[in-house]
């Protein structure tokens, strides 16, 4: 049958209906008389936010003329819609918002299904044919008679509020895994920052049970008994890839994740012999040296690289500590220059960094500590992750284009 979705609930046979977007969706400029009315609020593409949460300060002049915006409005940005930047404001009771933004009243609209409708790719393609291209290519502006006019499917109320339940449910189980994701990380920053010890001391503040030993300050070409350095094979030359030997560059290397790297392309001895790329031992460190500084990533196989990475081998130390000493180490460096673009670090600046030690033993718990931590945020963003593809194609398959 024409015009149903592909999944569907129990107990709903009927076709979805055609309605015009200007009749399901009403627009309304309620505008505020005076200065701070409400709270401002902001549309982005991932949500509907307070305006501080997104920005330092307000970037207006005055806030009378803003639009009034209730708990169910539909919020559409008057540039880039297609890109996503709608929603319908089912987080706040009240507000403001920019004039900026068009407002509208759902007509006999489920809320969260318009929630999920809006965030649907082919929607953003329903904008993309109401836009004409504004001051750039890149930019592109609504046509709002012509979005007007066109047509939305949209099933009986019942069934749009057992689909948008649906989906309110999934987004709020996202919701929790995320912030499961982003405590956990938290925690880890704390921990890098609590079991390491602070400029200026030579103990930590968080430390494990009987030990009590000073640690002591080293370079980092006192623990490190072997560098590497990396290449590219030629890229015109089959025989060098789709190889055995995992080879990385920097856009592999995931940002914080010290035990996460997205291998793509593999080579061949043929083309490690013909690169200026070394074999790396298992259990090193590749550091990015380039665009990217501040990345590294704990290896516990053999491994090749670009010449983005210098590789560090044979530890005189637990590795997997070092990685996390280094990687603290290098984080500090950049806080020191924040908002400056750091091109690349020299392979002698970079043997030249003091870290703090400790004995081997606590190294080793150390290490054991915080990879575990790093295990379980790799465990539960892989839980996001898939939950996140789940609604995608959910969003596919239980609406109807």
């Amino acid at each position: 049958m024409a015009n149903v979705p592909k999944i569907r609930f129990p107990g709903f046979t009927e076709p979805w209906e055609q309605r015009k977007f200007d009749e399901a969706f009403i627009e309304r400029r309620d505008k505020t008389e005076k200065e701070n009315e409400d709270i401002l609020l902001s549309c982005a593409i991932n949500g509907m936010f307070l305006n501080s949460e997104l920005f330092g300060h307000f970037r207006g002049t005055t806030t009378i003329g803003y639009l009034r915006v209730k708990k169910n409005d539909l919020i559409l940005s008057a540039q880039n819609l297609h890109l996503g930047n709608a929603n319908v404001n089912l987080r706040f009771e009240h507000g403001i918002i920019s004039p900026a933004y068009k407002v509208y009243d759902l007509n006999n609209c489920n809320p969260e299904f318009v929630q999920s409708w809006v965030k649907r790719d082919d929607t953003k393609k329903f904008f993309l044919a109401a836009t004409t291209e504004g001051a750039s290519q890149c930019r592109k502006n609504i046509e709002w008679e012509t979005l007007g006019k066109q047509t939305i499917l949209m099933p009986s109320l019942d069934e749009q509020k057992r689909v948008g339940s649906f989906f309110g449910q999934l987004d709020h189980l996202i919701t929790l895994h995320q912030r499961k994701v982003d405590d956990l990380k938290t925690m880890k920053k704390c921990l890098l920052q609590e079991m390491f010890p602070a400029e200026g001391s030579n103990v930590p503040k968080i430390r494990f049970p009987g030990f009590t030993d000073p640690w002591e300050q080293r370079k980092l070409s006192e623990m490190v008994g072997m560098t590497y350095g990396g290449g590219t094979p030629s890229t015109a030359n089959d025989t060098f890839w789709y190889g055995d030997i995992p080879w990385i560059q920097s856009s592999n290397v995931v940002e914080d994740e010290l035990f996460n790297v997205d291998i793509k392309k593999h080579i061949s001895r043929d083309g490690l012999n013909h690169s200026a790329a070394q074999l790396v031992p298992e259990n090193s460190v590749a550091v990015v040296t380039h665009v990217g500084v501040g990345k590294l990533v704990f290896m516990p196989y053999s491994y090749t690289t670009s010449q983005d990475f210098i590789s560090l081998g044979d530890m005189k130390c637990e590795p997997r500590f070092l990685c996390y000493a280094l990687y603290k180490r290098l984080q500090e460096d950049l806080h020191i220059v924040q908002g400056s673009a750091i091109k690349g670090i020299t392979k002698k600046d970079l043997m030249n960094k003091v870290i703090s030690v400790p004995q081997i033993t606590e190294q080793t718990k150390i290490a054991n500590t915080l990879q575990g931590l790093d295990h379980l945020i790799t465990l539960h963003q892989s839980k996001l992750d898939d939950l996140k593809e789940l609604k995608k194609g959910l969003l596919q398959q239980m609406f109807v284009d």
